[in-house]
């Protein structure tokens, strides 16, 4: 490769002012004529790319361009393996001039990326690229391992994360070492660690909030492999994965090969401790923990009996929401006292009472003061609360019932439904209630009735069926829904087969932001998901095997990988194209689609 490397830089040299544009005097603006829109061309490197002993100290990479230039970001100039301080960088003239702060290593072979750090100054053009490769030693090793890098819940590319091998295989390495050899991935999460040894390795990937290529488990998010790697292909400058694209040239970037594929995840905290207490309103307050699972012996409000506390952990147990179940004035600090489990000095869990004040805000204050009560609105003496039902959703879901603060008194016998046939008769039939697991204030309302389409259907909540912590009754609202009678909506029948433990099922729009619908799936069942407007969407299975409900994370230390979410395939394509006015039946087997993976 090296014997190349002069006649490369002499044909960008010549090549150069072919691609420049006609306003050519980059110290002036412009007078007219096209915008310019050619990116800078590197027409000299000193030393030229393939150097051997390179000096240890003091060593410096010159970039000459064929235009002023400026460096945009910094930090995406990239060494690897990577220093304790980044490399330094400087404009002179039409050059970026790249040192180094700290000695390099002997005998190692070195890559500089200059990757999207630097820019015309006219426009503003980015440079593409450019790996420069050089060696303290007397050879240039040749080997190069390549992979993406995925957000481990939506299995999006994760751009920007640091990709890291090691030669030292221990499980403390990645904690306490800098890599052997490190990059960082592009849009399509796509790296390529170019100019290693053929050598066992093990591979990891962080998102890197320090910007230190160390894993720090309380910031970073971390991605690996459990088995140990060794490069396959030798380093050819012309192959697809080594080259410098475009990221708008997706013909391009999809064929690169990727040999792994890693998915990133945020550990759970090890340490447990209070970090957050807000107070709410003068009778709630909610405080959150470090770590998942808090394990709260007891807790109470001093001066008040404990028996006044309504407390809500939500899913991950995390973080719990308070409130005071007490007519008097609460005073402006709510003492708190909470006996829990909590991380010593020496990182052992021990039974600890903690005093957490809840002081209240000034703004909270302002809101519940004397002042306002001379002008109190109805809305400020009722028991608040919302009722809504969708017409796409209210045969799932039923009618949605939430409180502001908790309730002390209920009366669900009083609700009244009723629904109209498309000939105006009216009926009235029962519902059930019940309660969300995970939000004491809400409840799911469903008549025993099946909805049917042209028919009207009414929920009323009467006045004085409830009444809040405050002491205020509700006031009487009724809700109507129907069901959703646009004919250019469709139906998926997806029925799933091979279900030999929990799953959780989430159909998701096109930018996979939106859960349009969530079910869990314990056995084979056919699950049906109605009224879908034309579009594409993405059918997301989540392995739940240990039964909780949630996406539960990895463990780095335990070798453990979070657990596995897929989406389905149709055909070739992860998203379904949904037609107009169509009923669409898929047969999934979740057995095969998991063991494939």
């Amino acid at each position: 490769m090296k014997k190349y490397i002069p006649l490369i830089i002499a044909l960008l040299a010549l090549l150069a002012p072919v691609f420049m544009p006609s306003c050519a005097n980059t110290t002036q603006s412009p007078s007219g004529g096209p915008k310019d829109t050619i990116p800078p061309v590197i027409v000299n490197i000193k030393p030229l790319p393939g150097q051997t002993g390179f000096p240890l100290e003091k060593g410096k990479i010159v970039f000459e361009f064929n235009e002023y230039v400026n460096i945009k970001t910094a930090t995406d100039i990239f060494l690897s393996p990577p220093l304790e301080k980044r490399p330094k960088s400087k404009v002179v003239g039409k050059s970026v001039v790249i040192t180094f702060e700290n000695p390099l290593e002997p005998n190692t072979t070195y890559t500089l990326n200059l990757n999207a750090a630097i820019a015309d100054n006219n426009e503003g053009n980015l440079f593409p690229g450019f790996t420069y490769v050089f060696s303290t030693g007397d050879q240039i090793d040749s080997m190069f391992v390549t992979g993406t890098v995925r957000d481990c819940n939506t299995l999006a590319p994760m751009k920007g994360a640091t990709v890291m091998l090691y030669k030292d295989h221990s499980d403390s390495a990645v904690f306490l070492k800098r890599p052997y050899a490190a990059g960082r991935t592009d849009d399509w999460g796509y790296f390529v660690l170019p100019y290693i040894q053929d050598t066992v390795y093990r591979i990891y990937a962080i998102k890197d909030a320090g910007n230190d290529n160390i894993y720090s488990p309380d910031v970073d998010r971390v991605g690996f492999i459990d088995s140990l790697i060794r490069p396959e292909w030798k380093v050819i400058d012309t192959l697809p994965e080594l080259l410098k694209y475009d990221m708008t040239d997706t013909l391009g970037c999809q064929e690169r090969r990727s040999q792994y594929e890693l998915k990133v995840f945020r550990e759970r905290p090890t340490k447990q401790y209070i970090v957050n207490k807000v107070r709410t309103s003068p009778r709630s307050a909610y405080i959150t923990f470090m770590a998942q699972d808090a394990w709260i012996d007891s807790l109470w409000f001093g001066g008040y009996p404990a028996d006044r506390v309504i407390s809500q952990f939500n899913l991950q147990q995390d973080s719990l929401e308070l409130w005071l179940n007490d007519r008097r004035p609460a005073p402006d600090t709510l003492h708190l006292f909470v006996n829990y489990r909590k991380t010593d000095s020496l990182g052992v869990m021990k039974p600890e009472l903690e005093h957490v004040k809840l002081v209240m805000d000034p703004e909270v204050k302002k809101n519940y003061s004397k002042s306002r009560r001379k002008n109190l609105k109805h809305e400020d003496t009722i028991c608040v609360y919302t009722l809504k039902a969708e017409g796409d959703m209210v045969e799932t879901d039923g009618y949605v019932l939430e409180f502001k603060y908790p309730i002390v008194y209920e009366n669900f016998d009083s609700l009244q439904f009723r629904y109209i046939n498309p000939k105006q008769k009216e009926f009235k039939d029962k519902v059930t209630i019940e309660q969300d697991s995970l939000n004491l204030r809400r409840y799911k309302i469903r008549p025993k009735v099946k909805f049917q389409p042209g028919f009207e259907y009414f929920l009323k909540v009467p006045h004085r069926s409830f009444q809040d912590i405050y002491g205020y009754w509700c006031d009487s609202t009724e809700v109507k829904v129907t069901l959703p009678t646009d004919e250019t909506l469709s139906v998926l029948n997806a029925e799933f087969v091979g279900v030999d433990r929990k799953f959780i099922v989430d159909l998701l729009d096109e930018k996979r932001t939106n859960v349009i619908r969530s079910f869990i799936l314990e056995e084979d069942k056919t699950l049906v998901f109605p009224y879908l407007k034309p579009g594409k969407y993405s059918l997301r299975i989540a392995d739940d095997g240990n039964r909780n409900s949630i996406v539960d994370t990895g463990d780095l230390l335990q070798h453990k990988q979070p657990e596995q979410v897929l989406f389905v395939k149709f055909g070739e394509s992860e998203y379904l194209d949904v037609m107009k006015s169509s009923e669409l039946d898929q047969t999934i087997n979740l057995a095969e689609l998991f063991e494939k993976r």
